[in-house]
């Protein structure tokens, strides 16, 4: 008789996941929400304006959206030393964001470097992240997507008190703020990259996150195969596009609703108090929103996930419109753009993997972000326009409008895709070797 009770092995899977959640909350944390606090800074001491240096984020996410693709193919390519491509981009991100430190009055210089810096965290965080908990994950892909990003929320809570503390203290200044935070953010990646980044061995190293009901019920190999599309057999998939539209238009209401409504509760005559307090509100339930929607997708599926944050972001548009009237709709507001962060964070990375699978997932991926990419960036210079020409209530609506389409185009999309693997049985027609 066959011991149901012998102690399964430890999944080395969850290692993964804390080197990812460390690496959210240092590299990708310096790079990425650390380096706002410096603005202020540089722009007094260097003489820049704000557009001027502002440009830097520009430049930094055009590069690394055009970068992604190329970053993914190398990363899913089966010969590459993945340990290696790791420290590679550790010392684009940490020892570029150190070089800040010598950029002095040349703004070209933060262009570039700005550059450099996030392709690092391309590699190591936005394609890299995603890529290695794919490749460990067939079971609880969402609740371990859900705990890597949300080292990004956990870090900054200590990451923007040590930044406050080192740019305001005189004895350092903004140049050896960037050096500090420049050699802790290449310490802490080189010492995952060596120590703890790795893909499995084989399928029986998989298999030890296989649940003993489905070891019970099937056979345990079904669930770890490995399958996937060819990058050509996607882009001429008509659905395919129809995902991308829907993620430039939820780049077009993020870059509305996560970044300009600090501005507008000012401008609607709200003190710094109350805005404070919106934003505190935001950052913990953006934190819960990462776990919360890794487990969504587990439990409920993408279907029922994705119409879920849809209602919560429309009302995320409609608390926004009447926050004038009614203040306590701004608490309700940052709960539910907290809790649907998941979908800009998270999704991307899931449904690429859930509808696409395996064979080329870092291309795909890196696709996919460009069009995210584009609809955050285009975004922003059409939510000032709309400001500019229509005021704040009619932009909200406008966003809300955004948000509806979005939701659409991934409902749409993700159920086409899910509907035609199953039926082209795409797990056994596509599988990997």
């Amino acid at each position: 008789m066959e011991n149901t009770k012998t102690k399964k092995p430890f999944f080395y899977g969850w290692i993964i996941v804390v080197a990812c959640m460390l690496i959210q909350a240092v590299p990708y944390g310096i790079a990425t929400n650390v380096q706002p606090q410096f603005i202020n800074f540089v722009t007094s001491a260097e003489g820049f304006t704000l557009t001027q240096f502002s440009l830097l984020f520009t430049i930094g996410t055009i590069v690394s959206a055009i970068a992604s693709p190329y970053i993914g193919k190398i990363l899913s390519d089966p010969k590459t030393n993945i340990k290696l491509v790791y420290l590679i981009g550790s010392v684009l991100c940490g020892g570029g964001f150190a070089l800040f430190s010598l950029a002095g009055g040349n703004l070209w210089a933060y262009y570039g470097i700005s550059a450099l810096v996030q392709v690092g965290t391309s590699i190591v965080s936005a394609i890299g992240v995603p890529l290695l908990l794919n490749t460990w994950f067939k079971e609880n892909k969402g609740l371990a997507m859900g705990l890597a990003f949300s080292g990004s929320g956990i870090g900054n809570i200590f990451l923007q008190q040590a930044a406050a503390r080192l740019l305001s203290n005189p004895n350092y200044g903004y140049a050896k703020a960037y050096l500090i935070f420049g050699i802790i953010s290449l310490v802490v990646s080189v010492l995952i990259s060596i120590f703890m980044v790795r893909l499995p061995k084989g399928p029986e190293e998989l298999a030890a996150n296989v649940p003993r009901k489905k070891e019970k019920d099937n056979n345990p190999k079904t669930s770890i195969t490995k399958w996937g599309y060819a990058l050509k057999e996607v882009t001429q998939m008509k659905l395919f596009w129809v995902l991308a539209v829907g993620f430039i238009f939820v780049g077009f209401y993020v870059s509305g609703m996560s970044v300009q409504y600090t501005s507008y509760l000012y401008k609607s005559g709200f003190n710094a108090t109350y805005v404070a307090n919106i934003g505190s509100i935001f950052a913990l339930f953006s934190i819960l929103g990462n776990l919360s929607g890794g487990l969504f997708f587990d439990k409920l599926g993408i279907k029922k996930t994705l119409l879920l944050s849809g209602v919560m972001v429309i009302l995320c548009g409609i608390c926004l419109i009447f926050i004038p009237s009614i203040p306590a709709l701004g608490y309700l507001f940052a709960i539910l753009l907290g809790t649907t962060i998941f979908a800009y964070i998270i999704g991307p990375s899931y449904l690429t993997g859930a509808l696409f699978g395996d064979r080329e997932f870092g291309t795909i991926l890196g696709i996919v972000q460009v069009f995210f990419a584009i609809g955050y960036a285009l975004g922003t210079v059409l939510f000032g326009m709309s400001v500019d020409k229509f005021g704040y209530l009619t932009s909200w609506v406008i966003t809300t409008i955004y948000a509806a389409i979005a939701y659409a185009c991934l409902l749409i999309a993700s159920v086409g895709i899910a509907k035609h693997n199953k039926e082209q049985n795409v797990t056994e027609t596509k599988k990997i070797a």
